[in-house]
């Protein structure tokens, strides 16, 4: 009997001597749970930290250079027929178209009416067995005028010596270039023109 009460005595005694033990722990587990939590620290931050890397902007790229004006061209150079021009010489007379010209020269030149103006001259070529020979001579010759300034229509009139210089003449007188007629502020035709191309040696060459 007295061992039982002993034993009774004792085992409650344990039993109490357990439960204080884990009542102590649990509370030392929750002291060490809050002691944690309030080292938990939330930081809201409301501007973004400042970044070492610079932002690189963005530079359109220059505008094209403007395109470079096409140069001028160049009006066109007289032919010059004439082979050896130390040799030989032409004589180059003033057209015969009738009237006067006049009033044709300056602005406005092709808006008025008036007979045609010569632009161009070719002098023809001496024909090479004339200028061996040594022979000189003139062609006289007849053309017209058309609408656009061009020749027309060439014919010899007179030639001394005959069939020398013809050809070589006729040739030249086709390349040549006027202001045509107008007449009520339009350019027509005009015929009946003549003209004389002397062929000479210069002797002192």
């Amino acid at each position: 009997m007295i061992r039982f009460l002993f034993s009774l005595i004792a085992g409650g005694a344990v039993t109490f001597g357990l439960f204080f033990f884990m009542a102590y722990l649990i509370s030392g587990g929750d002291n060490r749970a809050a002691n944690e939590k309030e080292k938990i620290v939330v930081e809201i931050m409301t501007n973004p930290p400042e970044s070492k890397v610079q932002e690189r902007k963005r530079v359109p790229p220059p505008p094209p250079p403007p395109p470079k004006q096409p140069p001028k061209p160049q009006p066109p150079q007289p032919e010059n027929s004439n082979p050896n021009p130390g040799s030989l010489g032409f004589n180059m007379p003033s057209v015969n178209v009738g009237s006067s010209a006049g009033g044709l020269s300056g602005p406005g030149a092709f808006g008025r009416d008036g007979d045609a103006t010569p632009l161009v001259r070719i002098e023809p070529k001496y024909p090479v067995q004339a200028a061996r020979d040594g022979k000189e001579g003139w062609v006289q010759l007849s053309f017209t005028i058309n609408e656009v300034g061009g020749v027309e229509d060439v014919e010899v009139i007179d030639a001394e010596p005959r069939r020398i210089f013809d050809r070589e003449a006729k040739r030249a007188l086709r390349k040549w270039k006027y202001k045509p007629k107008v007449v009520d502020g339009k350019p027509v035709k005009q015929p009946g023109i003549t003209v004389q191309l002397d062929f000479k040696l210069n002797q002192d060459q």
